[in-house]
């Protein structure tokens, strides 16, 4: 899970694949230490545009429509992998029309000796919930800062990548 507004903010998440997005929705706010919110996915294509929504209540008019939003306790994460949707969109606030941004990357068999759903992985603070001008106090960015190792050599004539 990524954020547009802190470039160094990235959680890996393991979760099972029955868990609904409700579930996920759930997981996700407890995970972030956010209050409780309105929210929604969206599954998204490739450039990140928006196009399925699921909502936390049931929206639906009983008019039904193949554009209709979906409740987010109808459907599972395997579901959206399953009919190709690896890309979420979790908009966390309506007004502001700010959000994370979710990529499935890997699917493996769960480690019984682990709990799930569970954060493998954090770095740096998450963006404030209410205040999307608040500055953490991380600065850059983590893509940088992975990349600066590969600076190592520029420059180097002494480096030889000829056996």
């Amino acid at each position: 899970m990524l954020s547009d507004e802190n470039d160094n903010f990235v959680r890996d998440f393991e979760v099972m694949p029955d868990m609904t997005l409700a579930a996920f929705h759930d997981f996700i706010i407890k995970s972030v230490g956010y209050d409780d919110c309105m929210a929604s996915f969206f599954t998204a294509d490739d450039y990140w545009n928006r196009q399925r929504e699921f909502t936390l209540m049931d929206m639906g008019d009983g008019m039904g429509g193949e554009d209709a939003p979906i409740p987010m306790s109808d459907i599972t994460l395997a579901e959206l992998a399953v009919a190709d949707c690896h890309r979420l969109i979790y908009q966390f606030d309506m007004i502001a029309d700010r959000a994370f941004y979710l990529e499935l990357v890997n699917a493996a068999q769960p480690n019984n000796s682990l709990e799930y759903p569970r954060v493998a992985f954090e770095n740096a603070p998450v963006p404030d919930q209410y205040d999307p001008d608040a500055v953490s106090s991380d600065e850059g960015s983590i893509f940088d800062e992975m990349m600066g190792e590969f600076g190592e050599f520029d420059g180097d004539d002494s480096y030889d990548d000829e056996y």
